[in-house]
């Protein structure tokens, strides 16, 4: 075949009947995947059972929920011989020096003094002592609890200022995502996923140490920005290496992986209630990571689309001994000689990722849409969670509960992507947890049984997305922009976990505004999906031209 026929191909065909140019196309890895390697045969699985301890570490950016946790709090009443911050909410003379309020007493105002320098107990504190028509804000306060940040740096009644440890965690996030994509992209898959779980360990680690509130913040945004792109780099280097009909497994494997991760992290929060010791004892293990770079190979996708072929072709042979195959020589030499490109594919070595998003209109239309998605996703998916810890007073069971619940929402998803297909997939999760929010608004809070299967049910829907929403998102891009452009989505979808943690702080204005918000949201994004082509039943493109061909009736890569 010319090449002229190629590109003639690539564009969709000829006049003359000619059809998609795949059947012709060269060798590429999916094809020795299927029918020489195996698409999930041992060495596929070992990767995915050494990767599950990095995405379950990368889970544990995520413990300000219980290390900045909310105690309930009110003023300090020294005329009534308190001393220090601890001391019970409740005792029998309070509402004689502070207001009450519909959940017992005020958490920020206090009656002023009547006689300055008159003093009660702990156990008689009259209300003679106090002027009950005139109060202020607390200039100090007691706490129900000492276990969290809030009581060791003071922060009652500054609920903003506590739930911003959310937000930095996440602007993190939103930081680190295109720095873990470049350095992949270009250093490799097990070099990003190495340094990031590197990272998280170290900054945690020296967080448990923090002095005062603002370097506690400050250590928090340095662990997110260089560590937490540790499980979109545990995704890819296990995804990548998987045939066609095995990605879902893949996926749904990893997403897994994370809640089991999140549920581990509740565990150690309930046994380890003190933030300090909490914090070491989830980071210090991070250090393992450093022995695989032994244990890990290189991913080979990756080593074929850099030129690096001797090395790939070491793990090539690598796979088939360990999965007790064969690949034949002639395989060999089709993935490792490089074979002449059409003019479309040498333009976008040449332009860049930019400036070939921005020249091809189908490409431009996915990157604006894929983003939004991934908002929606991260923001009611982290905003279930954190909500979850005030469901009721058992705040660790409730998380544990609320991250459990996504597992079956996972397999959920492994036993219909390859049925019903992504698009149908992905929508009907996030219609399930939009329909799921605004019912939740309705429940009265005394029907705390129906409150909670309808929480839960909510977030089966938005686990459903977690994993297809990944998958689908990689599928939809190119090889050699794969890695920078899912980054790309995940790093635009941070705003949403942004604004995750201070939905919680929107509930003094009306319960329902968190509920409303994730349904609008969800809503939105169901109705997004639809307008992108179906990837079921086909391969990973490798070029651009590939990409853009999804969902042509006249250009079908199938698997």
């Amino acid at each position: 075949m010319s090449k002229e026929e190629k590109n003639e191909e690539i564009k969709g065909g000829s006049a003359n009947g000619r059809k998609d140019s795949v059947h012709r196309k060269p060798l590429d890895l999916d094809d020795v995947l299927i029918s020489e390697l195996g698409q999930f045969g041992w060495y596929q699985q070992r990767n995915i059972l050494l990767v599950a301890l990095p995405i379950m570490f990368s889970t544990f950016i995520n413990e300000f929920i219980f290390s900045a946790a909310a105690i309930p709090h009110r003023c300090r009443i020294s005329e009534c011989g308190e001393e220090g911050k601890l001391h019970p909410l409740n005792p029998e003379w309070i509402l004689n020096a502070v207001p009450g309020s519909a959940s017992g007493v005020d958490s920020c105002k206090r009656y002023d003094a009547l006689n300055p320098g008159v003093n009660g107990t702990l156990d008689y504190c009259p209300a003679t002592l106090f002027n009950q028509s005139s109060d202020s804000r607390c200039d100090e306060f007691v706490y129900a609890r000492d276990n969290t940040v809030v009581y060791d740096f003071d922060l009652g009644c500054q609920e903003w200022w506590r739930a911003f440890a959310g937000t930095m965690s996440s602007i993190g996030t939103l930081l680190v995502l295109p720095i873990t994509g470049y350095v992949s992209d270009r250093f490799g898959r097990r070099f990003a996923l190495i340094i990031s779980i590197f990272n998280l360990g170290l900054f945690g680690l020296i967080r448990a140490f923090s002095v005062n509130y603002p370097m506690y913040l400050a250590l928090h945004l340095l662990q997110t920005t260089f560590g937490s792109g540790a499980y979109s780099s545990s995704y890819i280097f296990a995804a990548e290496l998987v045939g066609p009909k095995y990605r879902v497994i893949a996926s749904a494997t990893s997403s897994s992986m994370f809640a089991t991760g999140q549920i581990v992290l509740g565990g150690v929060a309930w046994l380890l209630p003190k933030w300090r010791h909490m914090i070491i004892a989830l980071h210090v293990p991070c250090f393992v990571i450093i022995v695989y770079y032994w244990l890990l190979s290189e991913s080979v996708r990756w080593l074929l689309s850099k030129k690096r072929y001797t090395e790939a072709e070491q793990i090539l042979e690598t796979v088939a001994k360990a999965n007790k195959t064969f690949i034949s020589e002639k395989s060999k030499q089709a993935l490792m000689t490089p074979v002449e490109s059409p003019v479309a594919e040498s333009d976008t070595e040449s332009l860049g990722l930019v400036k070939t998003v921005i020249r091809s209109r189908i490409l431009l239309r996915r990157v604006c849409t894929t983003p939004i998605w991934w908002i929606t996703m991260t923001f009611v998916y982290y905003g279930l969670s954190i909500n979850s810890t005030g469901l009721s007073d058992t705040m660790h069971l409730n998380y544990i509960l609320t991250c459990a619940i996504e597992i079956p929402g996972y397999i959920t998803a492994v036993l219909v992507l390859d049925r019903i297909g992504r698009k149908a997939t992905l929508s009907s999760g996030y219609f399930l947890s939009a329909a799921c929010n605004i019912a939740y608004i309705f429940v009265p809070n005394h029907m705390t049984v129906p409150r909670l299967v309808l929480y839960l049910v909510g977030k089966f829907g938005i686990s459903v997305v977690m994993t297809s929403v990944y998958l689908f998102t990689s599928e939809l891009y190119p090889t050699e922009f794969r890695h920078s452009l899912l980054a790309f989505s995940s790093m635009i979808g941070r705003i949403g976990s942004i604004t995750a943690p201070l939905t919680p702080v929107l509930m003094d204005y009306w319960h329902g505004i968190p509920s409303l918000m994730f349904a609008f949201m969800a809503v939105l994004s169901g109705l997004l999906v639809l307008t992108q082509p179906e990837t079921l039943g086909t391969k990973l493109p490798d070029t651009l031209a590939e990409a853009e061909a999804l969902g042509r009736p006249d250009f079908k890569l199938t698997s």
